[in-house]
């Protein structure tokens, strides 16, 4: 007599194929669903992130937010990655990667994307932080625009709505020391950053696309 297989179990394979054929086919997949914080973890100050129509909204004391989905479980090493964000007069936030999740505090592991364009901190919208910093201001609060970054290999490259602002390479063996020291290209998720209850910035169309390693 032939065994037969559930149904669910037929369904649950074909979907996890589905993913890891789709996170690895070179094609822009979406981490953020619109509707809720699905597959992102927050640890302290959880309250500082909230869905909003169709946005992810970054207000409240200092949290990271962390991409925690099955996209190539949440660890990603050559990529572009795109999201449009809007920044509110006086705000302060970025995009990580090469990251992981820490409960509390400023993730030390992994590279900062700048997000502010008004804050009193002079590093500018698409800077790699404290590490190839932009002065200028090329977009303006309550208004979209797309931050786009690439990492292939040791080379990252930032775009500000298609300008590029940041092209850099990382030494080969490179070592940083004392807070520094996991401010290296390596592999990891993505975080976006709550940073005081002064900033607000909202986030969408959140999107990956997987390069070969």
């Amino acid at each position: 007599m032939k065994k037969l297989i559930p149904v669910c179990s037929v369904i649950l394979f074909f979907l996890s194929c589905s993913t890891t054929k789709q996170a690895g086919s070179g094609k822009w997949v979406s981490l953020f669903d619109g509707k809720s914080l699905n597959n992102w973890k927050v640890g302290n100050n959880a309250s500082s992130f909230h869905v909003d129509n169709g946005t992810i909204v970054a207000n409240g004391d200092v949290a990271h937010l962390f991409y925690n989905g099955d996209i190539k479980n949440h660890n990603f090493k050559n990529f572009e990655f795109k999201a449009d964000v809007m920044t509110t007069p006086g705000s302060n936030s970025g995009i990580y990667f090469h990251t992981v999740y820490q409960e509390k505090g400023f993730p030390t592991k992994g590279y900062e994307v700048q997000v502010n364009n008004s804050h009193t901190d002079w590093r500018r919208t698409g800077s790699l932080y404290a590490i190839e910093d932009v002065k200028e201001v090329y977009v303006k609060d309550n208004e979209w625009y797309t931050e786009y970054f690439k990492v292939e290999g040791k080379r990252v490259t930032i775009k500000i709505n298609d300008r590029t602002v940041v092209d850099y390479t990382e030494p080969e063996n490179l070592k940083r020391t004392g807070g520094d020291a996991g401010r290296i290209i390596s592999s990891g998720t993505f975080a976006l950053q709550g940073h005081d209850p002064k900033s607000k910035v909202y986030f969408k169309n959140i999107m990956v696309r997987v390069l070969p390693d």
